[in-house]
């Protein structure tokens, strides 16, 4: 069990409000493993450990900070990752995928922290160490926050400005007291901040691109470079975590390689071939048909089948609202009418695809088909006002369709739906009161996406409905979403079980002309802001999922995105030669906790 004594002089330092140290900490309620909990759930604890693994990307990479504003999309996977792990830096605490939202020791052995939140000390566990061998120290920790704020990117830059004192205590600890502006998230998050080591940066060139390998704490060092094209990891034999709880039967490989690919189609083939050893595959038409080549015959590729218990999230058309054509509602909702899923579905995707009606669907936090209950109306106030009644008693669903790519009832009803917003047809043309077309640019970023705003194009063109689609490289896209240059977008919404500070990047009004923020629709709403407070304030569990589920009505009012599908699955190809547990957690399959089988 883990236990600190502290003598009374540092009880008097802290006050009558210091607490016990805990080895874990949760969101809501407790954390389910114990002090002396001996590793996760989902981990082979008895692995062996060698051996290495190729993955591969698509896009390209020409920086190894994670942290800062430059190149902040281009950063070489596997430098702080939540996919592949965080290889060189690491966190103050480490996330359970198989509770909700819960952080247990890593760099910091145990936390301390106030009933409400008003502060969070971190004690630093005395066996950690850089790659170098020079210790984690507090002041390395102190560091970090204040370098982030003044040269890293969103969101590191602005965690300090919750704290209204910052202060090391002892030898090990850092303490951070919180001001008005923090939540009963933001401890939460402050766990999951990188730790930088002070001895080996320079603060005045850390904000510029830089592809010479860094220090860090993490289970790797890089090994190799070439820029865009890969970087190899090795495994740091002296990696000070590798027997800690929440690091047994992780990191399992001598060596790590990231593999980039300009295409998809390239990548999958570089797998055929044995190039590379894993390959998520989110497209069922692809899972379905693409697997008839003989590494699969033989044996030697196994495809593996994954049910995650997570929401269903969001993938959609997203509209920019900065545009003045977009600020339009009834435009927004009128043009969301208009594609035909049921075509599309059947179309280009045999049918495999479910229709999304909520961001949180399939778990207990969608509003979908669930009427508001007093608890909602009453901590929405006058905002219910603003959410669509059907939306708000749990009747709407969006329009299904005969499947004919041209269902006159549902093209009606937009066209009803564009007259509001201001539109109607003119001489085959869809245009406002002066005679100005309605029209707009799709920006997708591969083939895939390219389809889907295809079939929205040929859908909008029945009501002339000038809609171009463009497709352009990964460096511009991330360029143009970036500083927000764009009419619509194809994107994804990750839901977790326990939303919180995220979605201020996504939706709140101080996001929308943050550069590199995620605020995709740029939406800019004193409602929605309310809302994700009730989200970030809640302390029971009821009120959590009461302030969810309000959340999510009001963002499918807006209809900022026009909801696509969602598979309730996870489907990955991979080598026969990598293993993985049996247990498969609550955010699904774990690629940290599988291993090399070849290792004798």
């Amino acid at each position: 069990m883990l236990r600190v004594i502290f003598p009374l002089a540092f009880t008097l330092l802290c006050g009558a409000v210091a607490a016990s140290p805990l080895h874990g900490i949760a969101m809501h309620g407790e954390p389910a493993l114990p002090p002396d909990y001996k590793h996760f759930s989902y981990v082979n604890p008895d692995v062996k450990k060698g051996g290495k693994i190729t993955y591969g990307v698509v896009g390209t990479f020409d920086n190894l900070n994670p942290f800062i504003l430059k190149s902040m999309r281009t950063t070489a996977r596997g430098m702080w990752d939540p996919d592949y792990g965080n290889l060189v830096y690491e966190s103050l605490l480490l996330r359970s995928r198989d509770e909700p939202f819960t952080l247990y020791g890593l760099l910091a052995e145990t936390v301390e922290w106030d009933e409400d939140r008003t502060f969070i000390q971190f004690n630093l566990n005395p066996k950690a160490k850089w790659s170098d061998g020079q210790p984690v120290t507090a002041d390395d920790v102190m560091f970090s926050f204040e370098l982030l704020r003044d040269k890293g990117r969103v969101p590191f830059a602005n965690r300090l400005s919750l704290v209204s004192k910052m202060e090391k205590v002892g030898e090990r600890s850092v303490r951070f007291t919180f001001n008005d502006k923090a939540d009963r998230e933001t401890p939460m998050i402050f766990g999951l901040f990188p730790v930088l080591p002070k001895h080996a940066i320079d603060p005045e060139t850390f904000d510029r691109t830089s592809l010479l390998p860094p220090l860090g704490s993490g289970p790797y060092k890089i090994k190799t470079v070439k820029p865009g094209e890969s970087i190899t990891y090795e495994r740091d034999p002296n990696y000070w975590g590798k027997d800690i709880p929440s690091k047994v039967g992780m990191d399992n490989y001598d060596q790590i390689t990231v593999q980039y690919f300009l295409q998809d189609t390239t990548l999958f083939e570089a797998f055929k071939k044995g190039d590379i050893d894993v390959y998520p595959d989110g497209s069922p038409g692809h899972w379905a048909t693409a697997y008839n080549f003989p590494a699969v015959s033989s044996g030697v590729v196994i495809k593996d089948t994954f049910q995650s218990k997570l929401p269903s999230g969001m993938f959609g058309f997203v509209f920019n609202t900065r545009r003045p054509l977009f600020a339009n509602m009834k435009v927004r909702e009128g043009l969301s009418l208009v594609f035909d899923f049921e075509w599309a579905n059947k179309t280009l995707y045999s049918g495999a695809y479910k229709r999304t009606q909520s961001f949180w669907q399939n778990s207990k936090l969608s509003s979908f088909g669930v009427p508001a209950d007093a608890r909602e109306l009453d901590m929405l106030g006058p905002i219910k006002d603003k959410i669509d009644p059907a939306i708000l008693d749990g009747t709407y669903k969006l329009p299904v369709t005969d499947a004919s790519g041209r269902d006159r009832n549902v093209l009606k009803k937009a066209v009803q739906v564009l007259k509001e917003g201001g539109y109607s047809i003119q001489g085959g043309k869809m245009a406002d009161a002066s005679g100005k077309p309605l029209a707009f640019e799709i920006m997708t970023q591969n083939a895939d996406q390219e389809k889907l705003a295809i079939a929205f194009q040929r859908s909008l063109q029945t009501l002339g409905i000038a809609a171009s689609v463009r497709t352009v490289d990964d460096s511009q896209y991330q360029s143009r979403t970036n500083s927000f240059d764009y009419d619509v977008i194809l994107k994804s919404y990750v839901s977790s079980l326990s939303p919180g500070n995220e979605q201020l990047s996504y939706w709140s009004s101080a996001a929308r002309d943050r550069e590199g923020s995620s605020s995709f629709a740029g939406v800019a709403d004193p409602n929605v802001d309310a809302s994700i407070k009730h989200i970030l304030t809640a302390r029971s569990d009821d009120d959590f999922t009461a302030a969810v589920r309000s959340y999510d009505r009001l963002l499918l009012s807006g209809h900022y995105v026009l909801p696509l599908y969602h598979i309730d699955q996870q489907w990955v190809a991979r080598n026969k030669r990598l293993g993985r547990p049996d247990a498969v957690p609550l955010y699904g399959y774990q690629l940290p906790a599988w291993w090399d089988q070849s290792v004798q």
